[in-house]
């Protein structure tokens, strides 16, 4: 089962260059000339979405936004590719819900290795190997009445879905796994996400600070260390 890619770039020529090499790679890359044309695909066949920003009509953010906010697709991961190349413009893309930021001019080689790392971190590759391979199930984690499901990538409050982003939940998985214990934010940054993305400690900061609020009365177990990092602490 080949993966599936979807391009979103209003400038054809992009799209039709990444598309090659991609392909070269061994993937299925469709593409999409605005957010619009995008909207109208099946989003949950794909595997990963390469998103332009600076679109006409509806933005790159936009559209990354209908899919957190879908159920079918809120866990597909995104790569915004953007001529933007300002520190908070990556902030506000990775903090809106995408997987990885690559700036243009890019390099091919940048970009396949990109696609690669975000692609080992996804759920959907993760569902794919899982369905080839049932010895792979992780068991649920729970915390009290705080649970999740490791191979379907949900997280429920007292049975209640809680609406995570991907760095959100790999963020909570970390903390689970890892109880009592303070961690750097380096030591965060090399757990969840990829070696080869840029990540600034306000990225962290704003993502946890997120996950506290989401997770209600649940939030205050995750602790800070001034000056050093964070943890869960169960007591």
């Amino acid at each position: 089962m080949r993966i599936k890619i979807l391009v979103v770039d209003d400038e054809e020529s992009i799209c039709e260059i990444l598309k090659y090499n991609l392909e070269k790679q061994g993937y299925e890359v469709d593409c999409a000339y605005s957010a619009e044309e995008a909207l109208t695909h099946d989003l949950s066949v794909y595997s990963l979405c390469i998103v332009d920003i600076m679109m006409e009509n509806l933005s790159g953010y936009d559209f990354v936004k209908r899919l957190r906010y879908n159920t079918a697709t809120e866990n597909i991961p995104v790569i915004f590719c953007s001529a933007l190349n300002s520190e908070d413009e990556k902030i506000m893309g990775l903090n809106i819900g995408a997987d990885d930021y690559i700036t243009k001019p890019f390099s091919l080689g940048e970009v396949v290795a990109r696609v690669r790392a975000v692609l080992r971190r996804s759920n959907a590759l993760q569902k794919v190997l899982y369905n080839a391979n049932r010895s792979d199930y992780e068991p649920d984690i729970t915390f009290k009445t705080l649970k999740v499901d490791r191979n379907e990538k949900v997280c429920t409050l007292d049975g209640v879905k809680v609406k995570l982003t991907r760095t959100e939940m790999d963020i909570l998985l970390f903390f689970l796994t890892h109880r009592n214990k303070i961690y750097s934010r380096k030591e965060i940054i090399d757990t969840v996400w990829a070696r080869d993305v840029v990540v600034t400690p306000r990225t962290i900061d704003t993502n946890i600070t997120r996950l506290r609020r989401k997770l209600g009365e649940y939030g205050a177990y995750i602790v800070t260390s001034p000056g050093y990092g964070y943890g869960f602490n169960e007591v």
